[in-house]
């Protein structure tokens, strides 16, 4: 999942926090591993604020790669013990989804929170709206 454009995306919700922060923890409790894939410098990230929300957080700032670096999706999917195929990449940024996609990933291309959700569900098989 990606920070910036995607995860603080709060769509039409009108709540505390955004909504996928919601459909993050559904997806851990059904037994989801998630992780944060970020081109953020590791400054930005409140990691303790989230911690509740991934297994693995990557941020580009901290490794030698950035998005849509391959290497960069092949060592989050080696960071949460899965293979890329077993991993859905969420961005909103085109070129980012085919970086993911060509590192071997499903790529979902952010474009509302209504939207993403209802892809992922399809693909996990499991509710993630609150």
């Amino acid at each position: 999942m990606d920070y910036g454009g995607v995860l603080t995306d709060r769509g039409d919700e009108v709540s505390d926090e955004p909504p996928l922060f919601g459909a993050l923890r559904a997806a851990r409790r059904h037994g989801l591993r998630t992780a944060l894939l970020s081109n953020a410098d590791g400054r930005g990230a409140p990691r303790p604020a989230w911690a509740d929300l991934f297994d693995v957080m990557v941020l580009s700032g901290e490794t030698e790669f950035a998005k849509p670096d391959r290497q960069i999706y092949l060592l989050t999917a080696d960071r949460l013990g899965l293979h890329p195929e077993e991993c859905v990449f969420v961005d909103d940024l085109a070129v980012n989804v085919r970086g993911a996609a060509a590192a071997g990933m499903v790529g979902v291309h952010h474009r509302s929170v209504e939207i993403t959700l209802e892809e992922l569900e399809t693909l996990f098989a499991v509710p993630l709206k609150g």
